[in-house]
């Protein structure tokens, strides 16, 4: 017998399904973790695929057990053929067998172009992925991409380009979209202007600057899997593109701002908030 005060008067929505394909920060300030914290901020449902077991914390990062493609192959299927997926974030892709399954993989299935944040060296120096990986997932992945979305540090590492000022940040978004990224969103970190940091998105046409404030303080772990995770999560949402990297960015502010500043080195960012409601 159905007890009526139990069952429900009308049939939940489903919310828009995410799926992150990257690292896993033991620590819970970034990779998946972050991707998950930051999904479910926006009301989106959360799922992921691990790429990279990291050996870390908030001072450093101290190895890594990479995944086989088969394994993120596996880890994959049988959420893309039971969800319907509205986006798709990657994070740490450490091998040239993974990026390419993962580029199969998008193709394959015809999953949304994704929001690739293309983590290659941690805060604290660790090379997260190989030379010859590199030139894999700027062949394979950046053509797919919705947005590539590298720091300055991963920026000049892509481009061989020295940025330390605005017009080098335009000249590296430039070059990374002549390698075949349809957008490019350089974010400025610490390259500060007037107290602002300014973070610049090219489509190969035009340049867009989205303008925040900046916040001088070590509760840093996390920002760039933090803000990818929330512009694939806008999209997800229906946003347009401009509109996810600016509510993403403000999110993003705001969980530096509202850190909770544990651990000994780079804190996570504060990511139980009610902002991305």
């Amino acid at each position: 017998m159905i007890n009526k005060a139990q069952s429900p008067k009308s049939k939940v929505q489903c919310p828009p399904i995410c799926l992150t394909i990257a690292g896993l920060d033991p620590s819970g300030g970034a990779g998946i973790i972050a991707d998950i914290k930051t999904f479910t901020a926006f009301g989106c449902f959360a799922t992921a695929a691990v790429t990279s077991l990291t050996f870390q914390n908030t001072t450093g990062v101290f190895g890594a057990v990479n995944q086989t493609a088969e394994s993120v192959r596996g880890q994959v299927l049988p959420v893309i053929e039971d969800f319907q997926i509205a986006a798709v974030k990657t994070g740490m892709l450490p091998t040239g067998e993974v990026i390419e399954e993962v580029a199969r993989l998008i193709q394959e299935f015809k999953l949304p172009a994704p929001v690739v944040d293309p983590v290659v060296r941690s805060t604290s120096g660790f090379d997260l992925i190989t030379d010859e990986a590199l030139q894999s997932l700027i062949k394979s992945l950046f053509p797919l991409a919705r947005v590539v979305t590298p720091n300055i540090a991963e920026a000049e590492r892509i481009t061989n380009l020295k940025i330390e000022t605005f017009e080098s940040m335009q000249a590296a978004a430039r070059k990374i979209y002549d390698l075949g990224a349809k957008v490019v969103l350089v974010k400025s970190g610490h390259l500060v202007h007037d107290g602002k940091t300014r973070d610049l998105l090219f489509d190969g046409e035009s340049f867009e600057v989205f303008e925040g404030q900046f916040i001088e303080t070590k509760a840093t772990h996390g920002t760039g899997c933090t803000l990818a995770a929330g512009i694939a999560a806008n999209l997800a949402n229906g946003k347009t593109l401009n509109e996810a990297v600016q509510i993403a960015k403000d999110f993003v502010t705001n969980a530096i701002r509202t850190a909770p500043h544990i651990g000994r080195g780079h804190s996570p960012i504060n990511l139980i908030t009610e902002n991305g409601k």
